[in-house]
């Protein structure tokens, strides 16, 4: 399935790689993230992540900028920018982005400290990592079964459809 598989009505969870493509932007991938946004900004559809992927997006969003504001490459970046400060506080783009997307319309839902076993359980059923077994566990808490991803692993999960952006 793909974002424009989903119907007017139809609610999703966004996973980090649909903002990160959004936002960076990707050259192949980018055009269809940024037309499920928009999707959602209109209220065709509802869209919902939770504060841990917008933390994900966030990272990956800064050492992007970082790699290409300075030239570094993408082995070692979490720890160059721990080692210069001074280039992490010139860095913006991760908190624009940040703050984009609540204008959007995207619901971020906190997560409870519940969820944290939740998500331990499924990522033991599932194989799934930390980060992707907690949103599964997000969107089980609050009823989701629609996920944009480009992360084929949550193929793996029942009760779960993924759209893809293409």
């Amino acid at each position: 399935m793909i974002f424009t598989d989903l119907a007017a009505g139809d609610a999703v969870f966004l996973d980090a790689n649909t903002f990160v493509y959004h936002f960076a932007p990707d050259p192949v991938l980018g055009g269809a993230c940024r037309d499920l946004l928009v999707r959602i900004k209109s209220q065709t559809i509802a869209g919902f992540t939770s504060t841990h992927v917008v933390s994900e997006m966030a990272h990956r969003l800064m050492t992007l900028e970082a790699m290409k504001a300075h030239g570094w490459p993408a082995a070692g970046i979490a720890q160059r920018l721990r080692n210069n400060p001074a280039a992490v506080r010139k860095l913006a783009a991760f908190r624009q982005a940040i703050q984009e997307i609540p204008r959007f319309g995207v619901q971020i839902l906190a997560i409870p400290p519940g969820l944290l076993d939740a998500a331990a359980a499924v990522s033991q059923a599932t194989g799934l990592l930390t980060n992707d077994g907690l949103v599964v566990a997000v969107m089980q808490a609050n009823g989701l079964t629609g996920l944009a991803s480009n992360d084929a692993d949550f193929d793996r999960v029942p009760g779960v459809t993924r759209y893809g952006p293409a």
